[in-house]
């Protein structure tokens, strides 16, 4: 027993007294970066089972870029491959494009301590972009068409069946917005799709995760993230703007984002305007009474955006029940 605590009880009991707010702040940040953790984990595999992600026997090819969401992806997919009843596999590619200033050892060196195969492929798509686009002009759509043909071939080469990228659920938001302001589409950026040479699908498993819980994630990990200086270093993005907009409305008008967010999953083809998506010109009064029928606007409060119904494939089901948490 301490010498000091006999002698001086008094002063030994103040030290702990002293101490006692910080351990209890140690251990709200703890519990605060667990409930994350669980909710980002909840999230992913609600993802992964409502569109039938991942399924038994699937390699997953998991786009590393070195930013916050590229990481928590495959952090948090490897915690489910822990805990599904499913057997996947996980390799994380990372596309070296040769930027300047480039770290090449931080992925390697991350990767090999997690102890994940991985693979690092090396293309110079930097100069092609820097040659081929003028100065100040955007750099995100060549850069990721070269991007994307090279992670197509590395899919194949892997044998991987299907690829995953960190998209979340604000990245889809802004695409969207990107698209209808922009393109004049009623475009987004699914949670699945067929990729373009039609040989793979791409999976979005963070459609469901919200940027800030990434952010925070991220500085909860400590991931050793490396910045773009392509499209990263480019200020007056159309993107950006969107975000900026996003941000205004949360903070202004709560639950427009999500209301946003889950109208994209509640779509009524026949209040549109897209003859490919409904027979306007075949269309006849049926005689019948159509409660949904003239109505503009829905004035009743919109459901909460997150969870379509399960696939009913009982391995993504068990995949899905298997990461069910309690906040």
């Amino acid at each position: 027993m301490s010498t000091e605590l006999l002698t001086d009880p008094a002063g030994a009991m103040a030290n702990a007294a002293d101490a006692a707010p910080g351990l209890r702040q140690a251990e709200k940040t703890a519990h605060e970066n667990n409930k994350l953790h669980k909710r980002l984990c909840r999230l992913v595999g609600q993802a992964v089972g409502d569109y039938n992600m991942i399924e038994d026997g699937d390699k997953v090819m998991v786009c590393l870029s070195g930013g916050k969401d590229s990481y928590a992806l495959l952090d948090i997919l490897l915690t489910l491959r822990e805990r599904a009843p499913i057997h996947f596999d996980i390799v994380a590619v990372n596309l070296d494009q040769k930027q300047p200033n480039f770290p090449a050892e931080v992925l390697p060196a991350y990767l090999d301590k997690l102890g994940v195969d991985y693979h690092i492929e090396n293309q110079d798509t930097y100069s092609i972009v820097k040659r081929v686009v003028e100065e100040g002009k955007t750099t995100c759509a060549l850069c990721s068409r070269l991007r994307r043909g090279i992670l197509y071939r590395v899919a194949g080469e892997l044998g991987a069946t299907k690829i995953a990228l960190g998209h979340h659920r604000d990245d889809i938001m802004e695409t969207f917005f990107l698209n209808m302001f922009f393109g004049g589409k009623l475009k987004g950026m699914p949670p699945k799709l067929q990729s373009d040479d039609g040989k793979r699908i791409v999976i979005r498993p963070l459609a469901y995760v919200k940027e800030a819980d990434l952010i925070r994630y991220a500085e909860v990990k400590q991931f050793p993230i490396i910045p773009c200086d392509l499209c990263g270093s480019q200020e007056n993005l159309q993107r950006k703007q969107i975000k900026n907009m996003l941000r205004d409305w949360e903070k202004t008008h709560k639950g427009r984002v999500d209301n946003i967010f889950a109208s994209l999953a509640t779509v009524a083809p026949s209040h549109l305007m897209d003859r490919s998506l409904f027979d306007f010109a075949g269309l006849q009064a049926s005689g019948e009474a159509d409660p949904n029928g003239d109505i503009a606007f829905d004035e009743e409060p919109c459901a909460a955006p997150a969870v379509r119904a399960m696939a009913a494939i009982p391995g993504v089901i068990a995949l899905h029940k298997s990461v069910q948490f309690d906040e």
